[in-house]
């Protein structure tokens, strides 16, 4: 009868520990799968937060939605316009050297003439090649390629042309852009006075040219 009872009791034991088991795993689950669900909605909210400083810009196409990242396509534009810029010495020595000038060596510094003194990059070389056909027609010795100071009293000089394109460069910015001449047809009215109009055609074309690549 005792062994009987001890076996019951046994039994009971038994359940009770294996409800209480269950009961803890149960807990435990739970609370693993909500801290699982705390830390993904965390990540969640983290990601929409990341996505909206990123500046995401969503726009309609017809019935598609492109969803662009605003971060990323002023990044693609400030490199294409770092590019564009950075072209622009290339394409003056390749102009220069499409026409043999003598100039071509010094394309670095025209091009760093023009940006010191605020103006396009491609007024020297274009009134080069009115003036001298880049150099290729001048007076003997004086690398002098557009012109000025060229006049019945005499000729002026330079020892090479650097110094010639460090004088022209701020003559240039001194005397007409300063005075807002800053158009071929400005600048010609002073410049080339006696011109019919193509000193100033001649110009724009060459500045055409070497903008659209046309050489």
């Amino acid at each position: 009868m005792k062994f009987t009872f001890d076996l019951e009791k046994n039994k009971v034991v038994f359940a009770v520990t294996r409800i209480f088991f269950l009961v803890v795993f149960l807990v435990v689950s739970i609370g693993f799968l909500v801290w699982e669900f705390g830390g993904l909605l965390a990540w969640n909210q983290e990601s929409a937060k990341n996505d909206l400083v990123s500046g995401l810009v969503v726009r309609l196409d017809g019935e598609n939605v492109l969803v662009a990242n605003a971060a990323e396509e002023e990044s693609s534009q400030s490199e294409a316009v770092v590019v564009s810029e950075d072209a622009r010495p290339l394409i003056i020595r390749r102009y220069l050297e499409k026409y043999k000038s003598p100039l071509a060596p010094y394309s670095d510094l025209i091009f760093e003439l023009s940006e010191t003194y605020g103006y396009d990059y491609r007024w020297i070389v274009a009134i080069a090649q009115q003036e001298s056909n880049l150099c290729k027609k001048i007076p003997e010795d004086s690398h002098n390629c557009w012109g000025y100071g060229i006049h019945k009293n005499g000729t002026l000089k330079f020892d090479n042309y650097e110094l010639a394109l460090r004088s022209y460069a701020e003559y240039l910015k001194r005397v007409y852009f300063d005075k807002g001449l800053n158009t071929p047809e400005t600048i010609m009215k002073k410049y080339c006075p006696s011109s019919n109009g193509s000193w100033a055609y001649g110009v724009s074309k060459f500045m055409d040219d070497m903008e659209n690549g046309n050489f």
